[in-house]
């Protein structure tokens, strides 16, 4: 149950998830979506074969340890590179989990599929066994595109142009912005200037992606503006690593005017003019660096 919860999860928001391939260079933008939907698949055929009790020592606790051992090395090496800070990921957002928390659950499910590989054998289904291990094959790889599939359309179309361009009125911001003062440079100049609330999700999935942007092409100037309480800044960076990005606090009317209700809101502008407006989706690192190659 435990594997098909976690990749059950890691679906809903599924983003996040992707973005842990980007960081670590595999596949890159255009792969990432594939790759997680695969690791879940691989998470809802172990959690199947499990309850069914199938294969056992042939092949299922060998696989259900090698995939253990994997996630352990990565949160090991999360560790390494960033603390035991913010969420591990095991599962999604709905249940937070720093990553020393999940080494020990690893640990505990290590101990658990040793012992059952020791003394264990699972049930034998005889001539089915095979016909019933290639059904969940087929049905766990293919349930994470069908419950949340890639929209190959929707992802081509990276950015959403507005019907008209619009001066951003920067002056509110440079006046009533608390904690940082904003850089008086975001009036000339192309920049990305995304407006977020301190506890919305969809605007921690964006802040992870313009970290990973950032961390790829640091001539990118991106700038954040965030709406809420001091309280929760501590959280927002801890879970989304973005502390290589500048940003201020700016909340009530001034906020929502230049924001609008909708979040997060991540602007493309040009000399203080949104020439266009990005969905956190789709945001994309290689339309942004063709962006400010344009004149």
């Amino acid at each position: 149950m435990v594997f098909l919860y976690s990749g059950y999860t890691k679906l809903y928001p599924i983003e996040p998830f992707e973005l842990t391939f980007v960081d670590l260079g595999v596949g890159g933008w255009r792969l990432a979506p594939f790759i997680a939907r695969f690791m879940i698949g691989l998470e809802f055929m172990i959690g199947i074969l499990l309850m069914l009790n199938l294969y056992i020592k042939r092949f299922t606790i060998k696989i259900t340890i090698a995939s253990l051992l994997i996630f352990s090395i990565y949160l090991v090496f999360v560790m390494l590179k960033s603390g035991n800070n913010g969420n591990c990921g095991c599962f999604g957002t709905a249940l937070v989990m720093t990553p020393l928390q999940a080494l020990v659950k690893n640990a505990v499910m290590l101990a658990i599929s040793l012992l059952i590989y020791k003394y264990y054998d699972g049930f034998r289904f005889g001539k089915i066994g095979k016909w019933l291990f290639v059904s969940v094959f087929i049905t766990a790889f293919a349930f994470p595109h069908i419950l949340n599939y890639v929209d190959m359309d929707y992802a081509s179309a990276y950015l959403v142009k507005k019907d008209t361009e619009f001066k951003l009125e920067l002056d509110s911001l440079y006046a009533d912005a608390k904690l940082h003062t904003p850089p008086k440079t975001l009036s000339t100049g192309k920049h990305i200037i995304s407006f977020m609330s301190l506890t919305c999700p969809h605007c921690r999935i964006a802040a992870k992606k313009l970290k990973l942007i950032k961390e790829r092409n640091t001539s990118i100037s991106i700038y954040l503006v965030l709406n809420g309480e001091y309280k929760n800044i501590q959280l927002f960076f801890e879970d989304t690593k973005a502390y290589n990005i500048d940003y201020c606090i700016l909340n009530g009317k001034n906020f929502i005017y230049l924001a609008g209700l909708s979040m997060p809101m991540i602007y493309m502008v040009n000399n203080s003019v949104v020439e266009n407006s990005v969905d956190y989706m789709s945001l994309d690192q290689t339309q942004i660096e063709n962006w400010l190659l344009k004149p």
